[in-house]
């Protein structure tokens, strides 16, 4: 439809067209032969018989006295054909006038202009014959050629969009076959490197998504059934025992191993709470604060029990703009991480670079292995040789890089010649803020 009013708007404007362009060639043609004429008869060579006309055209000179002085020869020995009050510019009339033994509508220019024997008018006029049998064959074609085109457009487009729309419809067959329980199906592409084609390939793509989506927490459910089940396993030996011996259970043994449990999965339940307000978007209230006082604090914490020494030798002061309690986990999480790798130390490194707070942790560990690097701040993933002293749930590195990018930082692991190389970057001021430079020691 909207092809066919565009159709027939380009086909009114260009039957109007053909007439304007005719009929100003006409004009043009008309008003330089009254020119020519007036010129001549100014001169007193006007001849008596027309000429310069064409088929379609007359032409006539008239007297002051009314009398034709000259015209064209299919008006020869006719009278006057107008008797209209001419000036020195050219001027413009519609009427009718003979033509051998007819009568035809002519537009006529007309001017008058000076004469030997007196003042004269020129009359020359252009039948509109002509104009309306051409506006009248195109009119005839357009009738014709419009709906054949129309025609043959709405066949195209069918043909076209029926081809179009039968893939979009078996796309749509296709992902509506897809459920939770066959996520690993794809999109059936036909290798047209078109709109529906790669409409095909993102749909594969959000496909893809969906299934590592689901895939993720699937493992999520599996690996926190598994981390809550030791605790609540040792929870119910323990009591299991005691009832069945009352008279000899150790309340004080059994009441610290079902602490010891308790706090296993209380830690847990924080850890996964904290992914939670991270993975809905919850943006705490960000400070300034003072990152070497964290870390020194964290290292005093670490340092009761801890096995392996803790060195804060190259802590320096650093400010960082973010969550004091983000801050303090990420600094805790990194730091139990490395106690928890180390083979007899770990070294803490504070300072500023550039516009950024850095947190270093160096153990002297066996390091990351190389197939395990990618995947190391992946939720749950252990790295389970590398863990001889302890277990741990597997979400201390995911938190702690998941704070530091909702802080505006990042938490990377740095290539190291020997151990883990964890390192914590966070910004120093508010965004749009000038970052302070006290550049520490390198």
């Amino acid at each position: 439809m909207v092809a066919t009013v565009l159709l027939a708007v380009g086909a009114v404007l260009l039957v109007s067209t053909l007439e304007s362009r005719l009929t100003d060639a006409s004009d043009q043609l008309s008003r330089s032969r009254v020119v020519d004429l007036l010129d001549l008869a100014r001169t007193g060579d006007l001849p008596s018989e027309l000429r310069n006309v064409d088929d379609n055209g007359v032409a006539q000179v008239v007297g002051s006295d009314g009398e034709v002085v000259a015209a064209s020869p299919n008006i020869d020995g006719r009278p006057a054909v107008a008797d209209l009050e001419a000036g020195a510019s050219p001027r413009t009339s519609t009427f009718r006038a003979p033509d051998d033994a007819e009568m035809e509508t002519y537009r006529f220019w007309y001017a008058s202009g000076p004469s030997p024997e007196g003042p004269v008018t020129v009359y020359v006029g252009n039948s509109l014959e002509s104009v309306t049998e051409a506006s009248a064959a195109l009119r005839r074609s357009l009738w014709i050629g419009v709906p054949c085109v129309v025609a043959a457009l709405a066949l195209v487009i069918w043909l076209l969009l029926g081809r179009a729309l039968g893939r979009l419809d078996r796309i749509r067959a296709e992902v509506d076959r897809i459920s939770a329980e066959n996520l690993d199906s794809r999109v059936a592409g036909d290798g047209v490197d078109d709109e529906v084609g790669r409409l095909a390939a993102t749909m594969n793509a959000m496909l893809e998504r969906l299934d590592a989506a689901a895939r993720r927490q699937r493992d999520f459910i599996a690996d926190v059934s598994h981390d809550l089940q030791s605790p609540l396993a040792a929870q119910r030996v323990a009591v299991e025992l005691a009832l069945l011996q009352p008279e000899q259970a150790d309340v004080q043994r059994l009441g610290s191993e079902v602490l010891a449990s308790a706090e296993t999965m209380e830690r847990l339940v924080q850890d996964l709470l904290v992914l939670a307000s991270v993975d809905d978007g919850a943006v705490p209230r960000s400070t300034l604060l003072d990152l070497d006082e964290l870390v020194l604090e964290e290292a005093v914490r670490s340092r009761l029990g801890a096995r392996v020494s803790i060195d804060t030798t190259e802590v320096s002061g650093a400010p960082a703009y973010a969550s004091a309690d983000d801050v303090r986990r990420i600094v805790r999480n990194l730091l139990d991480n490395g106690v928890a790798h180390a083979s007899s130390r770990v070294c803490l490194a504070v300072g500023v670079d550039g516009g950024w707070a850095r947190l270093d942790v160096v153990d002297d560990g066996p390091g990351v292995p190389a197939e395990h690097r990618d995947r190391v701040f992946d939720r749950f993933h252990r790295v389970e040789a590398a863990r001889p002293h302890d277990s741990g749930s597997g979400l201390g590195l995911a938190i702690a890089r998941s704070l530091a990018e909702r802080a505006g930082g990042r938490v990377d692991l740095v290539d190291s010649p020997a151990g883990a190389h964890l390192r914590v970057l966070l910004p120093t001021s508010r965004p749009g803020a000038a970052p302070l430079r006290p550049r520490p020691p390198r």
